[in-house]
């Protein structure tokens, strides 16, 4: 930084000449320009090893620069460029922003005065250690729900990500860069430096590369959901011929996707991830040229003629032939004072395994007694000093595979509490403690700062038009379970019954656990996607 237009050119050239193939050389006019220039490279994830700075500059000094240099970078190595009248201000300046060294002007020849310095702050920056930050970088408060919600939207997207707590050096020097306080938490900074304050999901997903919007306004098959029963109808309806688009409002995977292992797919007998297994798939999807769209939150379908319209959250609508829900069912809100105050500050739903870390050495209770909550005790069990099991039920064996079961069992730091109910939650900035209730009318209050929630299932079909018949929890009925007593449902308008899996809307479908009677198992739900595609073939070939 010289405001020496003919300086600032002959240092550049200097350095670049020395430096430019390891280096990139930025110089600048004047402090403010200078760090402008620092703030972008900041949320660029950028470092900076030496920063050379002319000591006399008008609006700011070189000093001046230096020390707010200092809050964003302060591991860059420093050093001033002085005349020969100005050595002794600059070497007290030494002491006021802890300067590195002092160069003199002119520095000629550079390989005796000019390269042996910059060299030694090189070294001394590398020996010191600084690993570029390439990944979106998240700026938020450790007991905030908002927080908590765009670490989880990104860790099941598979979107990489470094987390910063706001009150942390390295979190407030990201928000000074942005030029925002910590009312703008949760503060996301994109790969290419772009800063999001306080943003939805979706307007994440479009910075961070994720597909929300569809290449065109028509197609052959349209998913509604992407968990096991979606991604499997996106692999075959995809591979099949059909134009094919997925729409899913959260995270690919689903439910499934949460899951720290599953064992019992077939042909992974060692088992697999949720992460890994809606990964394969999704890329599976991608390879036969399905379009996969996130962050989209669809409110509306309607029957127009021959074709089924979607419309989504934002006013935008997309259209096809035919239309299969497969949005899976969601965890049932635990309905107990305290709960849904605290949601995200220590109580969760699913597994929620960006809070594995913080579970170290800590009680971990898991309310539920299904394989959810069973494989989400064996997998926080290697991170937490206990894992209590709240179940209401007499026994697991009611709705817990029998592996399970046995694995829990061998785990020495695994309990479970049958007969038992949670009563209220309590604490002020985050969880802190647990009520519960035993079958005896034993009331206990327990020191708790994580509690997973897996209770129950609802179906998320609220949005779905009256013409799509549902039974009283809200799942979808098809096929035989659509007719009384031989009579097809009030507006069916085609000659024949509906098919296994279509609605009581020609040409809708339901697979998965979203579809009534169905069986809640992943293998399942990819069966249902799989069968749904070959009945949308025969919906096609007859209309």
């Amino acid at each position: 930084m010289d405001d020496d237009p003919a300086v600032s050119r002959a240092i550049a050239r200097d350095l670049r000449r020395r430096y430019g193939e390891e280096y990139q050389v930025v110089r600048a006019a004047s402090g403010p320009d200078a760090l402008d220039a620092l703030r972008e490279l900041k949320l660029r994830g950028g470092r900076v090893a030496a920063i050379l700075a002319d000591y006399r500059m008008p609006r700011m000094s070189g000093v001046d620069f230096l020390e707010q240099a200092m809050d964003l970078f302060p591991r860059a190595r420093r050093a001033l460029l002085t005349a020969y009248s100005d050595t002794d201000a600059a070497i007290a300046a030494i002491n006021v922003v802890d300067v590195d060294y002092y160069l003199l002007k002119p520095w000629e020849p550079p390989e005796e005065k000019l390269y042996p310095v910059v060299d030694a702050l090189v070294e001394a920056w590398q020996a010191a250690g600084e690993p570029e930050v390439t990944e979106v970088k998240v700026v938020g408060h450790r007991w905030s729900a908002p927080s908590y919600a765009m670490r989880d939207f990104l860790a099941r997207n598979q979107v990489p990500y470094r987390w910063y707590g706001a009150d942390d050096p390295e979190g407030r020097r990201l928000l000074d860069a942005a030029g925002m306080g910590e009312d703008a938490v949760p503060l996301v900074v994109t790969p290419d430096g772009t800063p999001l304050a306080a943003p939805t999901t979706a307007q994440v997903a479009g910075a961070v590369g994720l597909a929300t919007a569809p290449a065109a306004d028509f197609y052959d098959l349209l998913i509604i959901g992407g968990g096991p029963a979606g991604l499997g109808a996106a692999v075959y309806g995809a591979s099949e011929g059909l134009r094919t688009v997925l729409v899913e409002r959260l995270a690919v995977g689903g439910q499934a996707g949460q899951s720290s292992r599953i064992e019992n797919y077939l042909g992974f007998p060692d088992g697999v991830s949720g992460d890994q297994l809606t990964d394969r798939a999704r890329r599976q999807a991608a390879k036969f040229g399905a379009e996969i769209l996130s962050a989209r939150d669809v409110t509306d379908l309607q029957v127009r003629g021959s074709a089924r319209a979607i419309r989504f959250a934002d006013g935008s609508e997309v259209a096809a032939h035919t239309v299969l829900l497969a949005t899976g069912v969601s965890y049932r809100p635990l309905d107990a004072p305290g709960v849904a105050e605290l949601t995200g500050r220590g109580v969760y739903y699913g597994s929620a395994a960006t809070e594995a870390p913080a579970c170290a050495g800590e009680d971990v209770y898991i309310v539920g007694g299904a394989n959810s909550a069973g494989q989400a005790a064996v997998f926080f069990s290697r991170h937490a000093a206990r894992v209590t099991l709240l179940v209401r039920g007499d026994s697991l064996a009611r709705s817990m595979s029998h592996y399970l079961i046995e694995q829990l069992a061998a785990l020495p730091n695994v309990y479970a509490r049958t007969g038992t109910v949670v009563t209220g939650a309590h604490g002020d900035q985050r969880l802190e403690a647990i009520s519960v209730r035993d079958a005896d009318g034993t009331c206990e209050t327990l020191k708790a700062g994580h509690l997973f929630v897996f209770i129950g299932a609802q179906p998320p079909t609220g949005w779905l038009c009256p013409q799509v018949r549902r039974d009283e929890q809200g799942f979808v009925c098809t096929g035989a379970d659509l007719l009384v007593e031989g009579h097809r449902p009030p507006g069916w308008t085609l000659p024949r019954d509906p098919y296994h899996l279509e609605t009581s809307v020609p040409g809708v479908f339901a697979a998965g656990d979203v579809r009534a009677g169905s069986v809640k198992r992943v293998a399942s739900a990819v069966g249902e996607g799989a069968m749904a595609v070959s009945l949308v073939h025969r919906y096609l070939e007859t209309t």
